[in-house]
């Protein structure tokens, strides 16, 4: 049942994977509800094809610190048809959501991926929903939700060992489930109850938390500590002005060989991917 998920996973394009983001949503932190109307999340989407991305990860549901949850059925209004345009459109999509409710619809409507912020423990049948599927499972280190999570940032034994503990215990609640290993991609969870300092010990170190060597996305586009990194008097840099760091990041994770990147800048990954695919041809062994 897994072959399709397995693959994609097991896939080896020589570069990391690129997972595009649309976020269907009235307040995302990285673009304040631009792609809110299904037409134009559709298209964002279609471009971020165009331009390299390998996945289009659609969510309906903001994480960022404070937000408020939509209703289930609003979440599903806003993902649904436009997982079904872009699976139509060719597309290899992935949801991102926490429920197991717009996870199965979202499979139903041609998601191969379910990127699961929570690691099951908003939802835990979500579990059972990816395992009765033939989707990969993304699972991302989490403590809580988004008006709570920036109060958990103390980890016994350090970040790492810490994310690793926590990562290892969702992996096992997945593979008890039923969720095939060959299925399963983690997520350190950058930015998610995690300081500034923590989120560079993580970025620099992501191979330390793969468990059973699986292997790892990461999502650091426009994230806060990439803001705090560049503040100046006024503050932290703005939103919009933080993909110069990203994009050096990006670099610097390719070259440590992550599985995959997630980016809101598609166009700015693949150009930075380039560079290192030409560096490394052209570095002597």
């Amino acid at each position: 049942m897994s072959s399709r998920a397995s693959s994609l996973v097991a896939a080896d394009l020589g570069r990391p994977q690129v997972m595009g983001v649309v976020n269907v949503t009235p307040d995302s932190f990285s673009d304040g509800g631009r792609f809110l109307a299904t037409d134009a999340a559709i298209a964002h989407g279609l471009v971020l094809l165009e331009r390299g991305a390998d996945l289009i990860d659609v969510g309906g549901e903001s994480t960022r610190p404070g937000a408020t949850r939509p209703l289930v059925g609003e979440e599903l209004d806003r993902v649904v048809p436009v997982i079904t345009a872009l699976a139509d459109a060719g597309a290899t999509v992935s949801v991102d959501t926490m429920r197991s409710e717009v996870a199965e619809a979202a499979v139903a409507a041609g998601a191969l991926v379910v990127n699961d912020v929570s690691g099951g423990l908003a939802d835990p049948r979500i579990l059972d929903v990816v395992a009765a599927s033939d989707a990969a499972y993304v699972l991302m280190h989490w403590r809580a939700h988004s008006d709570q999570m920036q109060q958990l940032t103390h980890y016994d034994g350090g970040v790492l060992a810490g994310v690793r503990a926590e990562l290892a215990a969702r992996v096992e609640a997945a593979l008890a489930r039923g969720v095939e290993a060959s299925r399963l991609i983690l997520d350190p969870g950058l930015g998610f109850s995690k300081t500034p300092e923590q989120n560079w010990q993580l970025a620099g170190a992501f191979e330390e938390v793969a468990v059973q060597g699986l292997p790892i996305l990461i999502g650091a586009s426009r994230k806060s500590f990439l803001g705090h990194l560049l503040a100046d008097d006024a503050g932290p840099r703005p939103v919009g002005e933080r993909e110069a760091a990203h994009t050096a990041l990006i670099a610097l994770l390719a070259l440590r060989g992550v599985w995959g990147l997630r980016v809101h800048d598609v166009r700015a990954c693949r150009d930075a991917l380039a560079v290192v695919t030409s560096w490394k041809d052209g570095t002597p062994s």
